[in-house]
């Protein structure tokens, strides 16, 4: 059976810009976190297989599966 995954959505700066990108990470590596962006910046297993630019990350949240 494969671990149980959750999409992310994540807000960058760049140069007054703002964007966003979608990651699915496995729902195992945000545990232990009071936030959301703390995992994200501290859990070393998905800082392996995924690149961020944490000095531009400004804002992660959970993205509600849609029905």
């Amino acid at each position: 059976m494969s671990e149980e995954r959750v999409r992310i959505r994540l807000l960058f700066a760049d140069s007054g810009s703002f964007h966003h990108e979608v990651l699915e990470v496995p729902a195992s590596s945000l545990h232990g976190y009071d936030r959301l962006i703390d995992g994200l910046q501290e859990d070393q297993e998905l800082l392996k297989g995924v690149y961020l630019d944490l000095g531009r990350l400004c804002a992660a949240w959970l993205v509600e599966e849609e029905d």
